[in-house]
């Protein structure tokens, strides 16, 4: 750590002294960017804190978009199910297509039948 003792360098020393000693608000004052140096300086940090720290940030906040559309495709997906389900139901409902059914996807068949299975 350096110390505020006379040295060779004594200007250098003496404008770390005068730096180390200050107060935050003389500090501010010193900043001489431009006419709008501390508004600069707080937008600086303002967007730092906004976009990188916390779970507000503009990070987490991509982050939670992408889940929401992962999340929504597959309840579209889900949906989709459920609505070939349901009609599924309704066409095993009737007995002519539920015999159907069970022919083409359990290949039951009636007692003179033969089944032949052909792979294409």
């Amino acid at each position: 750590m350096h110390s505020c003792k006379k040295n060779r360098n004594f200007a250098a020393n003496f404008e770390f002294c005068k730096l180390y000693t200050m107060t935050f608000s003389e500090f501010w004052t010193t900043i001489k960017i431009r006419k709008w140096g501390k508004y600069v300086i707080t937008l600086l940090v303002f967007l730092v804190v906004f976009l990188f720290i916390g779970d507000q940030s503009l990070i987490h906040f991509m982050r939670r978009g992408r889940e929401i559309r992962h999340l929504e495709e597959q309840r579209d997906m889900y949906r989709a199910g459920a609505e070939e389900a349901q009609r599924e139901i309704l066409l095993l409902q009737n007995p002519d297509s539920l015999e159907q059914y069970a022919r083409e996807h359990y290949f039951m068949h009636t007692s003179n039948e033969d089944i032949y299975l052909v792979e294409e």
